[in-house]
């Protein structure tokens, strides 16, 4: 599976990211999603909220998919992840759950 091929809600969270428009990124998530990012779990709007302090904290933040595997009912991306942060670019895992076409969970760690 390429970056193209990226089922439409994470290449949608990538957009949201790599663009800092996170105007539609709720709308790619279920109601009961949940995010686990550096040891935190966000839900609801703290998501959006979450996403716009990472994009203004580390701007201009930008994840360059590299590669992508289907594990069990996930899909994990690796992604090179540059920004204004200690150690950047670095590499990240993001692993989505998918559930009726939206974000279910999505877990990000090293």
């Amino acid at each position: 599976m390429t970056e193209t091929e990226l089922p439409a809600p994470i290449a949608g969270f990538f957009l949201a990211q790599n663009s800092g428009n996170t105007a539609g990124l709720l709308d790619l998530f279920t109601e009961d999603a949940a995010v686990s990012d550096e040891s935190h779990t966000y839900r609801a709007e703290a998501i959006r909220t979450w996403m716009e302090a990472a994009i203004a904290n580390f701007r201009p933040l930008h994840g360059e998919v590299v590669e992508v595997a289907s594990i069990d009912d996930q899909t994990e991306v690796t992604a090179r992840v540059s920004g204004t942060f200690p150690g950047s670019p670095i590499q990240l895992r993001y692993r989505f759950t998918l559930r009726d076409d939206r974000i279910a969970a999505l877990g990000i760690a090293p």
